[in-house]
Protein backbone atom coordinates (compact mmCIF):
# COMPACT_ATOMS: atom_id res chain seq x y z
CA UNK A 1 0.00 0.00 0.00
CA UNK A 2 1.49 2.84 -0.69
CA UNK A 3 2.02 5.82 1.91
CA UNK A 4 -0.22 9.07 1.17
CA UNK A 5 2.32 11.88 1.06
CA UNK A 6 1.63 14.81 4.55
CA UNK A 7 -1.41 17.19 3.22
CA UNK A 8 0.02 19.89 5.59
CA UNK A 9 3.50 21.35 6.53
CA UNK A 10 5.40 24.26 8.42
CA UNK A 11 7.98 26.18 7.30
CA UNK A 12 9.16 29.46 8.96
CA UNK A 13 10.28 30.79 5.56
CA UNK A 14 6.51 30.41 4.72
CA UNK A 15 4.15 32.72 6.57
CA UNK A 16 6.21 32.41 9.64
CA UNK A 17 5.84 28.75 10.08
CA UNK A 18 2.05 28.48 9.97
CA UNK A 19 0.88 25.33 9.18
CA UNK A 20 0.00 25.40 5.30
CA UNK A 21 -1.34 23.03 2.87
CA UNK A 22 1.27 21.30 1.02
CA UNK A 23 2.28 23.37 -2.20
CA UNK A 24 0.51 26.36 -0.59
CA UNK A 25 0.55 29.33 0.74
CA UNK A 26 -2.90 28.35 2.40
CA UNK A 27 -3.67 27.94 6.30
CA UNK A 28 -4.81 25.25 7.71
CA UNK A 29 -6.76 27.06 9.61
CA UNK A 30 -8.60 28.95 7.10
CA UNK A 31 -10.59 25.20 6.38
CA UNK A 32 -11.98 25.18 9.84
CA UNK A 33 -12.55 29.02 9.96
CA UNK A 34 -14.82 27.88 6.92
CA UNK A 35 -16.44 25.01 8.41
CA UNK A 36 -17.34 26.53 11.20
CA UNK A 37 -18.67 29.55 9.44
CA UNK A 38 -21.32 26.97 7.55
CA UNK A 39 -19.31 27.00 3.98
CA UNK A 40 -19.12 23.51 2.86
CA UNK A 41 -16.02 22.26 1.86
CA UNK A 42 -16.60 22.63 -1.72
CA UNK A 43 -16.86 26.67 -1.05
CA UNK A 44 -13.45 26.43 0.47
CA UNK A 45 -12.33 25.32 -2.36
CA UNK A 46 -13.80 27.17 -5.10
CA UNK A 47 -12.10 30.06 -2.62
CA UNK A 48 -8.72 28.64 -2.83
CA UNK A 49 -8.05 26.17 -5.75
CA UNK A 50 -4.25 25.70 -4.79
CA UNK A 51 -5.63 23.04 -2.36
CA UNK A 52 -6.75 19.77 -3.74
CA UNK A 53 -9.64 17.81 -2.70
CA UNK A 54 -7.82 15.40 -0.99
CA UNK A 55 -5.54 17.25 0.77
CA UNK A 56 -8.62 18.86 2.54
CA UNK A 57 -10.17 15.49 3.29
CA UNK A 58 -6.92 14.17 4.65
CA UNK A 59 -6.50 16.99 7.18
CA UNK A 60 -10.54 16.32 8.55
CA UNK A 61 -9.92 12.97 8.66
CA UNK A 62 -6.65 13.73 10.39
CA UNK A 63 -8.00 15.95 12.90
CA UNK A 64 -11.08 13.04 13.49
CA UNK A 65 -8.23 11.18 14.02
CA UNK A 66 -6.38 13.62 17.01
CA UNK A 67 -10.25 13.83 18.48
CA UNK A 68 -11.29 10.25 18.07
CA UNK A 69 -7.80 9.08 20.05
CA UNK A 70 -7.43 11.99 22.71
CA UNK A 71 -11.05 11.13 23.82
CA UNK A 72 -10.09 7.34 24.25
CA UNK A 73 -7.01 8.48 26.02
CA UNK A 74 -8.63 10.97 28.31
CA UNK A 75 -11.74 8.15 29.37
Amino acid sequence: MAKTPRPVHSDPDILGGTPVFVGTRVPVRILFEHLAAGDSVDAFLDAFPSVRREQAVAVLELAEDLVTDRARSSG
